[in-house]
């Protein structure tokens, strides 16, 4: 069977990867309910009660790996997968904990409960293992041509050539060699990556790969996110799509107000011991200031100061250069560091938040004078700015701190052209995910150059 075939059933066998740890780490919780927790209720369930226990328990552990991405095999890295799951099931086990102890209407003993997430998690790692071999065996790497118009496409090469497991790349044209010379290339391979090709040319290419049937990775310009969150029209026989390009409606905007005072208040309960902690560590190491403001755009291009706390030395930028910081940047303290690498310097813009400056989800806020600077080579990096700024998003969770403005644009992009408050609600979700993925705050890279230092030299 040929390759091609055998990945028309790429769903049927993940599903089946799937089912495998769901079902296995669901019949584990069932025999705890069974063996502790099913008798030690007032009044014990009967068999469809018992069934619609596991059943409930089931629902809430796929809806938790779905959100964590703990069945994506293959996609992801085994640690990442093993990661996944294991927030997945600290929260299904936590929820379900609260939900059998409110039906006993008292606190069961939780010793079940802990040596069951201790088994279930022994059993992620064996199955991530596990599955992630079978995955590799039967779906090797897919050689691909990389159909590229810039030098911007080095670094997606440079990206994807981390994931040699999954994307091969053997080839690569310069789409300048026009559309005969590309094509020659395309057919000699099942998959090809389009990156930051003209318009008219890379729809081209790409109708004729739809043709035959030739797989497409493809790097979105601004204008294809902006269509895809459009709205479909079937007014007449001829199809059309709808962008708006105003951001929220207005109910849309009270509901995610709602969503920000009530997550708001929560979590500043949650949080004030962390921020007291952390407030007394800093000023107990220099004796500086505990907080800093620092002036930020938010929706609309309207300035607000945001509150953060501080984790470099006083007067960090006395010389008015405002710059982005560094892996090794000697402004940092040691305690910023710590701070940083946990986010727990961005604790106090839940004041923000409930201020109303910030949203909980949105872009994150820039500062006037960065923005001005990107804008110099990007105008449209104002189109952030459709929605309030926000203290977590897309581009803050799949992006890194050195991720480049352009790449985080597109993401917030994509937030801001598919928002739903179940979408909000998701990545509050995931955010909790990324407080222990170093790389995610990484600095820029000793001697990186951005387009903040291009345009300064201007």
């Amino acid at each position: 069977m040929t390759q091609d075939k055998v990945s028309k059933y790429k769903r049927v066998v993940m599903f089946l990867i799937g089912i495998v740890i769901l079902g296995a780490n669901t019949a584990i919780f069932g025999y705890v309910w069974y063996q502790f927790y099913s008798d030690a209720i007032l009044l014990p369930f009967y068999r469809r009660g018992n069934w619609l226990v596991v059943g409930v328990y089931l629902v809430i552990y796929f809806l938790f790996s779905k959100i964590y991405g703990g069945l994506k095999v293959g996609n992801a890295r085994i640690s990442d997968i093993i990661y996944s799951q294991t927030l997945a099931l600290l929260f299904t086990n936590a929820v379900t904990y609260a939900q059998i102890s409110l039906i006993a209407r008292h606190l069961l003993w939780p010793i079940p409960v802990i040596v069951m997430t201790v088994a279930q998690i022994c059993l992620v790692v064996l199955w991530a293992c596990g599955a992630n071999w079978v995955y590799f065996h039967v779906f090797p790497a897919r050689k691909m041509l990389l159909v590229y118009g810039s030098h911007s496409a080095t670094r997606l090469a440079l990206k994807m050539s981390k994931r040699s497991d999954k994307y091969l790349i053997c080839a690569a044209v310069n789409a300048e060699l026009g559309y005969d010379e590309v094509i020659k290339q395309v057919d000699k391979f099942p998959a090809i990556v389009i990156c930051d090709v003209k318009g008219s040319l890379r729809n081209q290419i790409l109708k004729y790969c739809y043709g035959k049937s030739i797989r497409v990775y493809i790097t979105p310009k601004l204008s294809d996110i902006i269509i895809g969150g459009s709205e479909e029209i079937h007014l007449f026989d001829t199809p059309l799509f709808l962008c708006r390009n105003s951001g929220l409606s207005l109910d849309q905007q009270v509901a995610k107000r709602a969503l920000d005072l009530i997550c708001g208040v929560l979590a500043f309960i949650v949080a004030s011991p962390f921020m007291l902690i952390t407030a007394a560590a800093i000023k107990l190491y220099d004796g500086g200031p505990v907080l800093f403001k620092q002036k930020r755009l938010t929706i609309g291009g309207k300035e607000f100061n945001v509150y953060k706390f501080r984790s470099m030395v006083v007067d960090a930028e006395k010389d008015g250069v405002a710059r982005l910081a560094t892996q090794h940047d000697d402004r940092i303290t040691p305690v910023g560091r710590i701070i940083r690498k946990i986010r727990f310097d961005e604790l106090p813009q839940i004041l923000n938040i409930l201020k109303g400056d910030m949203s909980i989800v949105g872009p994150r806020p820039e500062r006037p004078e960065i923005a001005e600077e990107y804008k110099k080579d990007m105008p449209e990096f104002d189109y952030r700015l459709k929605v309030k700024a926000g203290l977590t998003g897309y581009a803050q969770i799949l992006g890194k701190y050195n991720t480049l403005p352009y790449d985080k644009l597109k993401l917030d992009l994509i937030y801001i052209e598919n928002y739903s408050l179940l979408l909000d609600l998701k990545l509050i979700l995931m955010t909790i995910k990324i407080l222990f993925i170093p790389e995610s705050t990484e600095g820029l890279a000793d001697g990186e150059i951005t387009p903040l230092d291009e345009a300064q030299k201007k």
